[in-house]
Parts: structure tokens; sequence; C-alpha cells
């Protein structure tokens, strides 16, 4: 009699194990995946970020989708299979800093973590090869959440491909009166029509002193925008070949699009730029009531 109701109960153990193992999963909750389905969720996202992550943020990016999975199962899968990201290189300055123009003392000292948004800009030149020729992207950076604010792309590298894209920066954020915008000291930074628009927009303008960047990010004097354009170029473009301008330019605005919106930057604690900007405006809405 005993050994009956031991089966019994053992029957409804297995019963129900097997019921809560069917049972879909809630939403939001962790799903334990086997290495065959694990792996096929690591080349998606592989493929979705273009070869740009490497084993420990691909582990974030699966737990922030709901997979319960360890770092080092991850790490060792990727391994196995030959997955990994694009090595990391070394890319030219575009800085044309030989000219008899004012130079803007730097305001930034290579404190890159301003406490709120639209506090401290920063702004960089860098290049794209094409059939058609060069062209050249200004970008500006929020320093809070490492955001792609504005952007321009021209043929040229004149005093306009800058002021454009502080122009598109300004429009899209309406900051308030003394924000400072960091750059290096290059002549189109330096130029009487970028100068009159940061004047005319109520900007400080700020310079990092000489140096060459890619000797040390660490010691880099505008370390933010020298790492956005090698996560561009090795993330992206390296190893592409365009043949007109819009080509390389229909490419780099999907980046920028996916480096602000989707991708995880490890500085912001693994979240987007645009997640962490969201969060902090969250935050301020208990202290302003």
């Amino acid at each position: 009699m005993g050994e009956t109701k031991r089966r019994a109960k053992y029957t409804l153990f297995e019963h129900g194990r097997r019921r809560r193992l069917d049972k879909p999963s809630k939403p939001g909750s962790f799903q334990r995946l086997n290495d065959e389905a694990l792996l096929t969720h690591i080349r998606a996202i592989h493929a979705e970020v273009k070869a740009e992550y490497g084993w420990s943020k691909m582990w974030k990016e699966l737990v922030a989708r709901g997979h319960r999975v360890g770092k080092e199962r991850v790490r060792r899968l990727m391994k196995n299979h030959g997955i990994r990201a694009r090595c990391k290189r070394k890319f030219v300055v575009t800085a044309d800093s030989k000219h008899h123009l004012p130079i803007a003392p730097d305001l930034v000292q290579r404190n890159f973590t301003p406490a709120a948004p639209n506090q401290v800009w920063t702004g960089d030149i860098t290049y794209i090869a094409t059939d058609e020729g060069w062209l050249y992207l200004a970008a500006v950076v929020d320093l809070f959440s490492r955001q792609v604010v504005g952007w321009s792309m021209q043929a040229h590298k004149q005093s306009s491909l800058v002021t454009d894209a502080l122009k598109m920066a300004w429009f899209r954020r309406h900051p308030d009166p003394g924000l400072i915008f960091h750059s290096e000291r290059g002549s189109q930074y330096c130029g009487h029509e970028f100068q009159r628009t940061l004047a005319g927009d109520k900007m400080k303008s700020s310079m990092s002193r000489k140096g060459n960047c890619w000797a040390d990010l660490g010691f880099c004097h505008n370390a933010p925008t020298e790492s956005l354009w090698g996560r561009l170029k090795v993330g992206r473009l390296y190893g592409q070949k365009f043949a007109t301008h819009r080509e390389s330019m229909d490419e780099v605005i999907d980046w920028l699009t996916f480096y602000s919106h989707r991708r995880l930057h490890s500085t912001l604690g693994y979240v987007s730029a645009m997640q962490f900007e969201e969060r902090w405006h969250a935050a301020q809405q208990p202290k302003a009531a």
C-alpha cells in the first residue's frame, strides 16, 4: 500500500513538472534555452548589430531580451563557433589646426561626465571613402548620454559642414543658454561662421589641447567623438565599398540611429543612450512635483 502511494505521488509530481515546463513563460520572464537555440539567438543579434558586439555586450543583450544565460556560456559558444566582434583599428584624425584663428580655452578639462543633458556637447569631423570621392561627416554628441544629437554630411569639410550639424542639434534640443560646445582646434570650429553661430545661440566655445588622440584614448582631450568614429568605422564601415555618396550616407544614418537608440553602452550601465536619457528625465519628475 505504501509503494502504491509513493508511485502515485511520483506520477503526480512528474505530471505537474511537465505542465510547468510546457507552460508558456509570462511576458518579461526569463527563458532557459539549450545551446542550439541560444546560438541561434546569438547569431541573429550578431547579424543585427553588424558584428559590433563582443561576448560581454552580447550577454547583456540576451539578458535584456529575457533569456536566462550566464556570461561564461555566451563567451564559450561565441568562441567555439567563431563569432566575434570586429577588431579595433586606428584611423587618421582629420583636424586641420594649422591656422592663425583664435583658439578657445579648454572649459571641459577631460571631464566628460556632465550631470544632466544639454550641458556639454562635443563635435568632430571624420571622412568616408567612396568612388565619388571623400564624404565628410560632422557630428554633435551630448556628453551626458553619448547620444548623437546633430550631424551633417557633405563632400567638403568647410565651415558649413560643422555649422549645419550644430544647427540641427540646436533645433532638436533647444538647450538653455550657457551650454558648452567642446571641439578640437580645426579651422572649421575656429572659423567666424561657426563661432558666430555659437554666440547667436548663447553657447560657450571650448577647445581641446593638441595631441594624438589615437595614441591613448584614455588621455585624449576629445575622447568621446574619437571613440564614436572608431565604433562607426570598425562596427559598420570597415570592409565596405561605396559607389556613391548616397550609399555611404544611407549606411551612416542607419548606424547613427542604431548607436543612439539601440546600441548598449557599457559606460551607461549597458543601456542605450536614448534609454539612459529617458530614465534620467523620469527620475526628475518626482523632484519637480
